[in-house]
């Protein structure tokens, strides 16, 4: 099992406002609660122990709250943009020192519930016979329903075909599902110390046959749109009756 997360959490929030004005995204309440206590909480049942969250804007306020992460049966890191945002890639490549040669990356506003043992034993089982693998990405049959698809992927070898968040094909029936497995040697294509966004890295790995597919079959929630926070309104309060 992979036991290190990073968390991309550091971006402005502008599609809230003006509810992140004031509160950076992962401190938006859902449900009765901050976003970024569900979010740790379900990682935590899922087998993650170490998580380093990359933050940026009004980022003190989400190190307040979560603290070291014991409330939270988890270890938690910190690792801060500084003055100028740097981006997806850039805040990962800044959280280095903390993360582990094998480890998941996710999006601040995301809550995905999958089985991330399975998918970790996926990555470990691929790479016996294909040892250049930097990267596993998971994908969700989306077919434009809850945003624009952006993978091409052939469901039965796992084999990503193409990602491309900006250039549309009608192949294009997955979306990258918002969570990921990276090698750390995967961040030597980025550039150092500026910003950048891990959808290059993502398309540089998947054109170079470096990163595979894994569908998931429940469909995600996020809070990065007023949309999105009702249905995760929704779909949190709907959990919480059937406990």
């Amino acid at each position: 099992m992979i036991e290190n997360v990073a968390i991309l959490a550091g971006g402005l929030a502008t599609r809230l406002r003006p509810i992140t004005e004031k509160i950076p995204k992962a401190l938006v309440v859902v449900s009765g609660r901050p976003f970024i206590a569900w979010q740790l909480e379900l990682l935590a049942r899922q087998g993650v122990r170490r998580v380093v969250l990359c933050l940026g804007y009004l980022g003190e306020q989400v190190e307040a709250l979560v603290g070291d992460g014991r409330q939270f049966g988890l270890e938690v890191a910190y690792s801060y943009d500084g003055p100028q945002l740097l981006g997806t890639g850039g805040a990962l490549v800044r959280a280095a020192p903390w993360l582990d040669d094998q480890f998941w990356v996710l999006y601040g506003d995301s809550y995905l519930n999958f089985d991330y043992r399975a998918v970790a034993a996926e990555f470990e089982a691929q790479r016996e016979g294909h040892p250049d693998l930097l990267g596993l990405m998971t994908v969700f049959r989306n077919q434009e329903r809850w945003d624009s698809s952006n993978v091409w992927f052939e469901a039965k070898t796992g084999h990503l075909l193409e990602y491309n968040k900006f250039q549309k094909r009608p192949e294009m029936e997955y979306i990258d599902y918002g969570a990921a497995i990276l090698q750390k040697a995967a961040l030597t294509y980025l550039p150092q110390n500026q910003p950048s966004d891990l959808a290059t890295l993502y398309n540089s790995l998947v054109a170079q046959t470096r990163m595979v597919g894994y569908e998931v079959q429940q469909r995600f929630y996020e809070v990065g749109s007023h949309s999105g926070l009702a249905e995760m309104e929704q779909f949190l309060s709907n959990l919480k009756s059937k406990i």
